[in-house]
């Protein structure tokens, strides 16, 4: 059985989050986007715990349901179909941690999965002796990182830990701003412990094949998503026996690296992520590596350091050059959210009524989002779809775009047409793309 997981998210009581982001809304976009299973996230903040036990109920050992009481009318929020696909929450959590070590700040993310609301709850204890839980869905906590895995090693067995977004400047473990070179640097004596990192948006697996370092490493991709429509904009594909899926299943396959059920990760192109350039969001900068070295890291408009991106510090601590793939990787599959395609093809600036309609049309032809952007054939999608959107699909099939790399904060902008757009648009309604 093929098996879709976003991992990470954040609930509506984290900063900056939608107030959509509840289990009802949740189970709601999982089945629109074809996700299959989904990391609660935020598991450490007391009332958003405390509606996880109310309204969830364990289905596979490790693995839980919305309970049927809770489930959405499907006839209001769920028009476009009359049943379920399979659906399971796990229960994670991010955590940010803020140290000092080797004369330097480290603020760290950390994404923790746990077997059951048991050990969830051990965490909790320990961690409300340290720092306020319900300041925010993802705490910050002044504790180092080896802390944290130790806590999260003893609540059970099969817990564990997993590096957020682990490039990203300002959070990641390897970030330029506060990151460390390496896992041992970071966990010393416990990085054995450390089977899996997130690559995060601005990083794509093949950038990350660069070090040898990671060699063992399994690398995932999630959505890290603020709204539900963000959820499985990255993602985890794997093959599992409907009788083995389990928590214990997904950690054995993260911790084996096992290539024959973990498919694929599905990305976005890295370049649209916040901070995969360098640069000064409020300068208007924006450099290459390569650039960046020509005035040695300064910004040409206001004289202070610029931020480092992905690219750049990947640079840095890389031992291999560009294009190497060593053995046994898992592969990956670059795309654009669907509204994103449609907005474009159709030349909206924004996800309006238009956009909104013509998505819904597709996902109640063709099921759900993924198989859409991954499956369904174009001639089946021409039958169904505006051409123009159908167009779009086929360009980032392959990989026929064009993006503005983000730098600082500031997210990567796509484009799929380009220039010359009107024209497109003629020459596709005359009937000349099939």
């Amino acid at each position: 059985m093929k098996i879709v997981a976003d991992f990470h998210i954040h609930s509506k009581y984290s900063r900056a989050t939608s107030r959509e982001m509840n289990l009802e809304h949740l189970f709601v976009w999982a089945q629109k986007k074809g996700v299959n299973i989904l990391g609660t996230g935020d598991f450490t903040h007391p009332v958003w715990f405390k509606e996880l036990k109310e309204k969830l109920e364990e289905a596979e050992d490790g693995l839980y349901k919305i309970k049927s009481s809770h489930l959405p009318p499907h006839t209001h929020l769920l028009p476009h179909t009359s049943h379920f696909h399979y659906f399971r929450f796990i229960l994670t959590g991010e955590i940010s941690v803020v140290y000092s070590c080797r004369g330097k700040i480290r603020k760290i993310h950390h994404l923790v999965f746990v077997p059951n609301f048991e050990a969830a709850e051990k965490i909790n204890t320990q961690l409300s002796w340290i720092g306020n839980l319900e300041a925010d869905g993802r705490p910050i906590l002044g504790m180092n990182s080896k802390e944290l895995l130790k806590i999260v090693l003893e609540s059970h067995p099969d817990s564990f830990l997993v590096p957020a977004h682990a490039w990203t400047p300002w959070f990641g473990i390897f970030g330029s701003k506060s990151g460390f070179d390496s896992l041992n640097e970071c966990f010393g004596d416990l990085s054995k412990e450390i089977f899996s990192i997130e690559t995060g948006l601005s990083s794509s697996p093949d950038m990350n094949w660069r070090l040898s370092s990671l060699d063992r490493i399994t690398l995932i991709s999630n959505s890290d998503a603020h709204s539900p429509r963000k959820i499985a904009r990255e993602a985890n594909v794997f093959e599992i026996e409907k009788e083995k899926i389990s928590f214990k299943e997904i950690k054995r396959i993260l911790k084996e690296k096992d290539r024959k059920k973990f498919l694929y990760t599905i990305e976005f192109f890295p370049q649209e992520g916040k901070y995969h350039y360098d640069g000064h969001r409020n300068c208007g900068i924006c450099f290459s590596p390569e650039e960046t070295k020509k005035y040695n890291g300064i910004c040409p408009k206001c004289g202070r350091p610029l931020t480092l991106g992905v690219m750049n510090r990947i640079e840095n601590l890389a031992d291999r050059k560009k294009n190497f793939v060593p053995e046994n990787i898992i592969p990956f599959k670059s795309l654009v959210p669907l509204e994103e395609i449609i907005k474009e093809s159709l030349g909206q600036n924004s996800i309006s009524k238009i956009v909104e309609e013509e998505y819904q049309k597709l996902i109640e032809n063709f099921s759900n989002e993924l198989k859409i952007l991954l499956e369904v054939s174009l001639e089946d999608l021409g039958k169904i779809a505006h051409p123009m959107v159908v167009e779009g699909i086929k360009r980032v099939r392959e990989e026929k775009i064009f993006i503005f790399p983000g730098f600082d904060g500031e997210y990567g902008k796509v484009s799929i047409f380009r220039e010359k757009k009107q024209e497109k648009k003629e020459e596709i309604s005359q009937g000349t793309l099939f």
